[in-house]
């Protein structure tokens, strides 16, 4: 029984893990976004201050920046939610893994205490034993 509780405590390490980088892919997904989101709104400065010098082309070509823009900003946002509500949730799978890998390992140390406990006993019984041996052989020595 104790060598399937190892077991399992290394399928839940595994398990939580796993998780984990998923978190983290998760996570660099979310900065990407995030980083692409920044860079747009650099480049509709840009745009901005590339209009406001020649507006008699710019009034042409900067509407459709601007329209293509808002809706790369709207997806940004969107894509960054939806990327947000996984983390939730992927964090909330960790925690669960990690509150079973928890009690797997304490019920494991739970056991290797009372084992020890008992190994423990064990070799005091045989010493006291020998201690009650080698004091009746003195006492049988004497009394001889």
């Amino acid at each position: 029984m104790a060598k399937s509780l190892h077991t399992l405590i290394r399928l839940h390490q595994h398990r939580v893990d796993e998780k984990r980088r998923e978190l983290g892919g998760m996570l660099a997904v979310v900065s990407d976004l995030e980083r692409q989101a920044a860079a747009l709104e650099d480049k509709i400065i840009k745009e901005q201050c590339i209009a406001k010098s020649s507006p008699d082309l710019a009034g042409i070509l900067y509407g459709n920046f601007a329209a293509h823009s808002i809706l790369r900003r709207e997806q940004f946002a969107a894509a960054i939610r939806e990327m947000e509500e996984k983390l939730v949730i992927a964090q909330g799978e960790i925690r669960e893994e990690y509150r079973g890998l928890k009690g797997f390992e304490l019920t494991q140390e739970a056991r290797d205490l009372a084992v020890s406990l008992e190994q423990s006993r064990s070799e005091q019984a045989v010493l006291d034993e020998i201690g009650m041996n080698a004091h009746l052989q003195k006492k049988i020595k004497e009394t001889l």
